[in-house]
């Protein structure tokens, strides 16, 4: 069965994990946005330590965006973020072996504007999925796939998405609240290999940052630690 997954800015390395180790996945795209969350944020190295980056989201007059779906969030032009992200990502990553080699590729995400924030995200992981040399099977969910306790509850899951998933006794392998920047919970299926990392000797090893501290420090070996 495909993992279930959100979608993800920049995901982190556990992310990745499961995609690869699964050869696909499911992302959830009818859940209600969550603030905090990889949805729009990733978290990268730098010379001071961890840096998380947001993106920016519109808040509809009258709509909380917390109630809204995560494919009909939008993009927020505020506060130039496009601009401030990609100089903190040259300024993290600018020495690492791997950056100019792949740079030209994540460029483009911040200079083209992209409306909705699921489809931005899934651009950009279809692009790390064709530098990781992988061709996963990404699915999006049809409709909402109920969590663990709401199927314990009673609820049921969307027909087209149990045709797919097969064998539908098989627990779920849901990740949607396992992968998460705060407080995440204990997964058994994912252990950290360390790599090298620009400042590892003043930070030491920070495990499951994005997966393009990952890409930058060790090129057309990443797939080896996912």
């Amino acid at each position: 069965m495909l993992p279930l997954l959100t979608s993800a800015y920049l995901a982190p390395i556990q992310w990745y994990a499961k995609l690869f180790h699964s050869n696909g996945c499911w992302i959830e795209q009818h859940d209600h946005f969550q603030k905090q969350t990889y949805r729009n944020r990733c978290i990268i190295a730098t010379a001071n330590g961890t840096q998380a980056l947001t993106i920016p989201i519109e808040r509809p007059s009258g709509e909380q965006a917390s109630r809204m779906a995560m494919k009909d969030i939008r993009i927020s032009d505020h506060g130039n973020w496009r601009h401030i992200h990609w100089q903190a990502i040259v300024s993290a990553y600018n020495d690492s072996p791997f950056f100019e080699y792949y740079a030209d590729d994540f460029l483009p995400f911040f200079q083209q504007r992209y409306a909705f924030l699921f489809d931005f995200n899934l651009e950009l992981t279809h692009t790390i999925c064709t530098l990781l040399d992988i061709k996963p099977n990404i699915l999006r969910t049809p409709s909402f796939v109920p969590t663990a306790s709401q199927l314990a509850s009673g609820a049921t899951l969307p027909p087209d998405f149990a045709n797919e998933q097969g064998d539908i006794n098989t627990p779920l392998p849901d990740f949607r609240e396992v992968i998460v920047p705060k407080n995440a919970p204990s997964d058994p299926l994912f252990s950290p290999r360390p790599y090298y990392q620009v400042f590892a000797q003043r930070h030491g090893f920070i495990p499951n940052l994005s997966i393009i501290d990952l890409l930058f420090n060790m090129g057309n070996e990443a797939p080896l630690f996912l």
